[in-house]
């Protein structure tokens, strides 16, 4: 059985899909402003790991999620460099796909976006004006909190908490304009000419951030889902608000499991742009040459808890995740001499290895213990390459089991060959070579060579075998 910690109940459920064998899970996608700093790229590892282990067992999922293409930063990001708030959410947009992609993040069943679902937002305010959830004041459309019952518990707030902290971030205007300070809007009046707007009942206007999420998830799944994701700082109000406004227009529960990711900190300090540690996905890819270390380091920590950030840890993230692969590439370099059959000693160690890891991303996805199921297989393959004989069986069997635990991870390409450049596979290959030809002036020059870009060369009795 597969426990998922609950936001909403504080406690590890026992997961139950809606529909057996499949699953219908929204994660809260970025507001396409500017690029995507390290905590958006921390969420959407977290939900890309929690998919892939579903899919490892044997689930089909749903994975839906959203752009923002709408909202008062794009607006503002529009006037600053003079162009089109289109413009401005297609740049940013573009800059997620082309940064997510060499984190190997895959891509959503269906990514949406806000200003591609306006018809079905304008009928969804309709329908709670309707049923007296909502109001119009001076073309904004407000949602009436307290009429919903709960409102607030899954931040765990009561109604007073609330409203003080919703009173104190009003303005006069907006205060005069709610019937109540902890009413949140589901519909902006925009009278601004040549700001983004849209026609509607209640006069030229734009969505309210929150109604966006409740109707993506509604088109594009169902009333119910099964997970509902996003960072933890989107618990309340974001979170809290879209269970009121979903709940109140289909009168249905609407997500199963609430899923929230921890905060990333810089230097052990909150990232913020005061701070000037505010570190975007963009930036570090620009100054770091393996994208997969960045996403192992973001997948060592359980997704809830927070993670630290710094070069130390990077380097430390490098340096296991090289370990990794070097074991992956010895195994595959033995697996050219080895001899038919299997060892069933060792087959029995990687067997106990792959259920410790079931077992722990079972418990709430729990990375670091999967992680040392993961490093309990490197050592058995590490022993393995040691032996004068090898079976193939065995050492396929721990090829597949890795690849395949990893994978989850959204670490591929353990071989290495495709981190190879041209000139480093060229040289190699010269080494071989002079080594058959038993030039060994030649061999040597070539292993010196390699070091300078990188490769390192060992001469085993099975031949030669690098790392990096």
């Amino acid at each position: 059985m597969i426990y998922v910690y609950n936001t909403l109940s504080r406690e590890k459920e026992v997961f139950k899909p809606i529909t057996a064998g499949k699953i219908k899970m929204y994660v809260c996608g970025p507001t396409v402003y500017n690029y995507i700093h390290i905590g958006n790229a921390r969420s959407a590892i977290a939900f890309d790991t929690v998919r892939r282990y579903f899919e490892y067992r044997g689930y089909e999922v749903n994975y839906v999620s959203n752009f923002t293409d709408v909202d008062d930063k794009i607006i503002n990001r529009a006037q600053e460099e003079g162009i089109s708030e289109l413009e401005v959410a297609n740049k940013y947009a573009d800059a997620f796909d082309e940064d997510t992609l060499p984190l190997n993040i895959k891509p959503a069943t269906v990514r949406s976006r806000a200003t591609e679902v306006i018809p079905e937002i304008i009928e969804f305010v309709k329908d709670l004006i309707d049923k007296g959830y909502a109001y119009e004041s001076e073309g904004d459309v407000y949602f009436r909190a307290k009429k919903f019952k709960g409102y607030g518990i899954l931040a765990h707030q009561d109604l007073a908490e609330m409203e003080a902290n919703a009173a104190g971030r009003l303005n006069d205007e907006e205060t005069i304009r709610k019937e109540d300070p902890i009413d949140f809007a589901v519909w902006k009046n925009e009278p601004r000419e040549g700001v983004i707007s849209w026609s509607s009942p209640w006069g030229n206007g734009r969505p309210g951030w929150h109604i966006e999420c409740s109707v993506m998830a509604q088109k594009y799944l169902s009333n119910t889902i099964d997970i509902h994701g996003g960072g933890i700082d989107l618990a309340f109000p974001h979170h809290t608000n879209e269970i009121a406004q979903s709940e109140a227009r289909t009168g249905q529960k609407f997500v199963n499991y609430w899923m929230h990711n921890g905060f990333v900190n810089v230097n052990n300090e909150k990232m913020s742009k005061s701070l000037g540690n505010f570190t975007t996905l963009h930036d570090m890819l620009a100054t770091y040459d393996d994208p997969m270390v960045i996403r192992y380091l973001l997948t060592t920590t359980q997704y809830r808890r927070p993670i630290n950030y710094e070069a130390s840890t990077l380097e430390q993230a490098r340096l296991e995740l090289e370990r990794i692969r070097t074991a992956y590439r010895n195994l595959m370099f033995r697996a050219e001499t080895s001899e038919p059959g299997g060892n069933e000693d060792v087959e029995t160690l990687i067997e106990v290895q792959k259920k410790a890891f079931d077992q722990a991303m079972d418990d709430d996805f729990n990375t670091p213990n999967a992680l040392a199921a993961i490093f309990e297989l490197v050592s058995i393959g590490n022993t393995y390459t040691e032996r004068n004989t090898v079976k193939v069986d065995t050492v396929q069997h721990l090829l597949g089991t890795m690849a395949d635990l990893l994978s989850v991870f959204g670490i591929e390409g353990l071989d290495g060959n495709e981190e190879l450049t041209t000139k480093q596979r060229e040289l190699l290959d010269k080494r071989v070579l002079a080594r058959e030809s038993h030039d060994f002036e030649e061999s040597d020059l070539l292993r010196n060579q390699l070091k300078e870009v990188g490769i390192f060369v060992e001469d085993t009795p099975q031949g030669q075998r690098w790392h990096k």
